[in-house]
């Protein structure tokens, strides 16, 4: 007789409909505003990765006009429920491209504590 364990996590969050801080609302997270005034590109990476995207794609930025922040701030939104517009999303990144990667970084960072996590494990007993 076997006995196999099978673990499964369940992630649950809520969506508000708008971001959780200001586009320039750096005194609510000061970490990430220092890391984004002394290493920016490493705090960019570290957005794109917690993500779940490639961290290294927002080095290509510069090559797609600022293509990939404009698609990474609409992921982020789409997946948390925030509203919003492609349009919007662009101007933001174009009018103030620091202050729109300190927002998605806050709005990660927040969002993850945000989620509860639940472990469930079942117990399967294997004859043979």
């Amino acid at each position: 007789m076997a006995v196999q364990h099978q673990i499964t996590t369940v992630t649950t969050g809520h969506s508000s409909g708008t971001w959780s801080t200001g586009m320039c609302d750096c005194c609510s997270d000061i970490g990430v505003c220092c890391c984004a005034y002394w290493c920016f590109p490493c705090m960019q990476c570290q957005t794109a990765s917690q993500h779940g995207w490639c961290c290294f794609l927002p080095v290509l930025d510069p090559c797609t006009c600022f293509g990939i922040s404009c698609c990474l701030r609409k992921s982020i939104r789409e997946r948390h429920g925030i509203e919003g517009s492609c349009m919007g999303d662009c101007c933001n990144v174009l009018w103030c491209y620091p202050c729109t990667w300190c927002q998605m970084s806050r709005e990660i960072k927040l969002r993850a504590g945000q989620g509860g996590t639940t472990t469930v494990i079942t117990q399967q007993i294997m004859h043979g």
